[in-house]
């Protein structure tokens, strides 16, 4: 395998060969350090799938909450935690069940700094904390993202649907026929060189100097600017709100519909990151629907690329 990381999904590679082997209905997998899961599952075809990071969250998200409401023990301040580049579809869930989501920066550390908070104040009750790159946290007796619990709560998931003679993927189905086919993707452009990180700020600074307030046919509502820590809401006499989160170079952009997008330059190598999210009324429509946006988006960044070089 080219990378033992289950983000990547050629990481499956060999236990999806095993899987079809011994026609397993669950295939789990972690990093070295055991910090990320992966999962992949069989479709409607019979074939394995990599489930995202979003939809596995989703997954064991619904799951909690709903058995410990069966069991009479979820907390009426309970709260979840996802990052900002984590799928809505978590938000929705949570606030199904009358909970609290809160949002952080990427980072896993934010997640355990947001547990904290809750500890010292006593006002929430930590009940579920992930992130879009594969982290989950279900106990927090660990602050950090945590693949050891993950595997055993997933498995646990997915012995209940089979129970009910589905699969992780009908189950999350089920979950997208509730709450709306939200679907999300990561763009990665790598600028090398000595002006590659000079560069990948200018493509930030584009976004933020000269903000869009239309995508397509939609338009921009909100722009949320972590370095200047302002929230500003277009639709409303640009009415401006402070950000409570630690300076980041970073933007998000809330679109009408349920649609976002988000761009960071990589904390760590010469990479931008660009994130998308959409609700769709099906598959087939929120698929649709994060094509027209990630074209509409790396259409810009090429534009500017090409301008810079």
């Amino acid at each position: 395998m080219k990378s033992p990381n289950p983000e990547e999904h050629a990481s499956f590679e060999l236990a999806i060969r095993y899987g079809k082997e011994i026609d397993a209905d669950l295939l789990m997998g972690t990093d070295p350090d055991a910090d990320r899961l992966g999962v992949a599952v069989k479709n409607e075809r019979n074939e394995y799938v990599v489930l995202t990071g979003n939809q596995l969250g989703a997954l064991m998200l619904h799951y909690l909450l709903t058995q410990k409401k069966q069991q009479g023990i979820l907390r009426k301040n309970g709260a979840v935690v996802k990052t900002i580049v984590t799928s809505e579809i978590g938000r929705a869930i949570t606030e199904s069940f009358g909970l609290q989501t809160f949002d952080t920066l990427t980072g896993f550390k934010f997640i355990g700094e947001k547990i904290n908070e809750f500890e010292q104040s006593g006002e929430y009750q930590f009940q579920f904390g992930y992130e879009e790159s594969y982290g989950y946290l279900i106990g927090d007796f660990v602050r950090d993202k945590d693949a050891v619990q993950s595997a055993v709560f997933v498995a646990e998931v997915a012995a209940y649907y089979k129970e009910q003679n589905k699969s992780l993927y009908d189950g999350l189905n089920d979950i997208f026929n509730e709450y709306g086919f939200y679907k999300e993707s990561l763009h990665t452009i790598t600028l090398k060189g000595k002006d590659g990180v000079e560069q990948i700020n200018k493509i930030i600074d584009a976004f933020r100097e000269e903000p869009l307030h239309s995508l397509g046919e939609e338009n921009v509502t909100i722009i949320e600017d972590y370095q200047s820590s302002q929230r500003v809401h277009l639709h409303n006499s640009t009415v401006e709100e402070s950000l409570a989160f630690p300076v980041s170079n970073v933007l998000k952009y809330h679109v009408e519909n349920d649609t976002w997008f988000a761009l960071r330059p990589s904390g760590t190598e010469p990479k931008a990151k660009f994130y998308f999210g959409v609700k769709g009324t099906s598959q087939e429509d929120s698929e649709e629907r994060l094509q027209q946006v990630e074209k509409t988006v790396m259409d810009i960044v090429e534009s500017v690329i090409n301008q810079r070089i």
